[in-house]
């Protein structure tokens, strides 16, 4: 029974840290399907990834055009699973082997971040895991929301007699326990679509999680995670994002405006067809005109099928007019979603762009201006086998979902109303505990 049911996303179960696994991972977005199979193997961490148990290396890789999908979301199954078997397939090839599970990303269902605490009187002197059991049964309490389904439930840290920040709270005297937890929840239908579109194709979902967290565990050094930086995954039909701090993945949003938008305005402006407009936009598009800018001229196919038609010549400066508003438009949306976000909080923090709409040219400044931040894009790290064509930031999510089993151990879930169904009381509560334990 899919847990998806009873509002929880499901969840990928750890990966040891001194064991070999293979990992696939599947990036459902609104212009394209991505597969990725790898070989995790236990390897040194490097200096900038550190937090890295494993060394990742690419196996097999698919990448087709989306069909069926609006603004991440799935609008047409028949397309969509089409789509979807074609990138599986084409990665099971490459891979020599036929894939049972996937672990996919969410970028639709208006994510959104709660942080809340839950707390608990402590039964004797000091904590033990009788109380750390407790405190989970507690909080259990204030994951769910009607018709929004949990993606994250992160720890943040602990809370004693009001004092928060505690890493290792085991043996400490204390009243009151409590936990500081971060919620990460999206709108049911968008999951539940994704999910059955993937199973039609005889997949079942390993893992449902949020893309911009994928991005960040893709694309982000760990001093960036430790100092805080924002991961902005700026897609076709969504721009989601990403707040990290101390380490740890802190808040996430998104709204439904993207690159998509970007190229229907810039269809409209040149009367165009989206096709052409696209190619356009991806070759020659900047939201800041150059010097040569004027003489670099670029031909735009006739919209009508008459092939007497000769195409209209226009300048790569006269394309800024139809890209910068637009662009900047969504900028200032994600300074302002910035703003109401913990990110206000971190003056120094960075901004790191990912996904395909984040490759235009000039963006980079733009978003600097308009931020007031430090603003870089980024790219998978870590990561060897990608072929070139995947090494972009379009590919930071996908690349992620592949880093993501090093840091499953942070989350756990089995919802209240399931465990006993599931696992039966006491183990859930032995693994609840070992869980608190083990992540910090």
């Amino acid at each position: 029974m899919s847990l998806l049911q009873f509002g929880v996303a499901p969840k990928m179960k750890p990966i040891p840290p001194r064991r070999a696994a293979l990992v696939a991972a599947l990036d459902i977005g609104t212009s394209k399907v991505v597969c990725l199979i790898a070989r995790l193997e236990p390897g040194v961490a490097r200096d900038v990834l550190r937090r890295r148990s494993h060394a990742i290396e690419v196996i097999g890789f698919g990448h087709t055009e989306a069909h069926g999908v609006k603004a991440g979301s799935i609008t047409d199954l028949d397309a969509a699973d089409r789509a979807i078997r074609q990138a599986v397939e084409i990665a099971e090839q490459a891979a020599g082997l036929h894939l049972e599970s996937v672990a996919v990303s969410v970028s639709a269902g208006r994510l959104a971040s709660e942080r809340f605490t839950a707390s608990v009187d402590v039964a004797g002197p000091s904590i033990r895991d009788g109380d750390i059991a407790r405190l989970l049964q507690a909080g259990s309490r204030h994951s769910g929301r009607e018709g929004r389904i949990v993606l994250h439930s992160l720890p943040l840290g602990y809370a004693i007699d009001g004092v928060h920040g505690i890493r290792d709270p085991r043996g400490m005297l204390a009243r009151n326990f409590g936990l500081d937890m971060h919620v990460v929840t999206a709108d049911t239908a968008a999951p539940r679509n994704l999910m059955l579109a993937i199973e039609r194709g005889q997949l079942s979902v390993e893992a449902m999680v949020a893309g911009p967290y994928m991005a960040g565990l893709s694309a982000l050094a760990d001093d960036e995670a430790d100092l805080g930086a924002a991961v902005v995954d700026m897609g076709a039909g969504t721009t989601t994002l990403a707040v990290f701090s101390g380490g740890r993945f802190i808040h996430a949003d998104g709204f439904a405006v993207g690159g998509y938008h970007v190229t229907m305005d810039l269809a409209r402006g040149l009367n165009a067809r989206f096709a052409d407009a696209e190619r356009i936009k991806t070759f020659y598009g900047t939201v800041v005109s150059g010097m040569s800018d004027e003489r670099d001229m670029i031909p735009v196919p006739a919209v009508s099928s008459d092939s007497r038609e000769p195409p209209q010549v226009v300048s790569r400066a006269a394309l800024v007019p139809f890209i910068r508003p637009r662009v900047e438009e969504i900028v200032e949306m994600i300074r302002d979603r910035l703003l109401a976000s913990p990110f206000a909080a971190e003056p120094q923090g960075t901004v790191v762009l990912t996904g395909g709409a984040s490759q235009l040219a000039g963006l980079p400044d733009i978003a600097s201006r308009i931020l007031g931040r430090q603003v870089r894009v980024g790219r998978p790290l870590g990561v060897s086998g990608l072929p070139e064509a995947a090494k972009g930031p379009a590919f930071a999510v996908a690349a992620g979902l592949l880093v993501y089993p090093q840091a499953a151990h942070l989350e756990h879930f089995e919802p209240r109303k399931t465990r006993q169904m599931m696992t039966g009381t006491g183990g859930y509560f032995a693994r609840v505990g070992q869980w608190l334990r083990e992540s910090f």
